[in-house]
């Protein structure tokens, strides 16, 4: 692919991310970002996401970070910044993001390595492509115990939502 390609593809991309995030009332906006962060020109603020389009490796990264703010119980959500283990989030909340984050994808529409790149989650991406594609992922109890979808097995289960922010 030539690198024109490769850029208009990873624009389009990230502008699809942007209007969902819009849609479902996640902010995310642009800025430069001088500190280190979790991934690469991204960070949650006040569970607002930021991301430096110059800094950031992977657009499906915002999907992952907003998971991250879309578990989040509505009253702590404002306090969200940083690295969600200080704000309390625990393993079960970094599935449940996992989990949040394919059903965002596959309502948009994107491909799994999107989300799942060869950059990203210890070197599993192809192991949890293969896991949620065949409706075997991991996180969606989480998301079902917090009201935001129903169970894979019932009708419009997981990964369709039935809201993306938990209230």
């Amino acid at each position: 692919m030539r690198r024109r390609d490769k850029f208009m593809d990873e624009l389009t991309t990230l502008q699809k991310i942007l209007t969902f995030l819009a849609e479902i009332d996640i902010e995310a906006r642009e800025a430069h970002i001088e500190q280190k962060t979790f991934l690469p020109g991204i960070l949650i603020d006040k569970g607002k996401l930021i991301f430096d389009k110059d800094k950031m490796k992977n657009p499906g990264d915002l999907l992952h970070e907003a998971g991250h703010i879309a578990v989040t119980e509505f009253a702590a959500r404002g306090t969200l910044s940083g690295d969600v283990y200080t704000a309390g989030h625990s393993p079960a909340d970094e599935m449940a993001a996992i989990a949040w984050s394919w059903a965002a994808l596959q309502f948009i529409g994107l491909p799994s390595q999107i989300l799942f790149h060869q950059d990203g989650y210890k070197g599993a991406s192809e192991n949890y492509i293969e896991t949620f594609s065949q409706g075997q992922g991991f996180g969606y109890p989480m998301l079902v115990y917090y009201g935001l979808c129903l169970a894979p097995e019932t009708k419009e289960g997981y990964p369709s939502m039935c809201s993306w922010l938990r209230d």
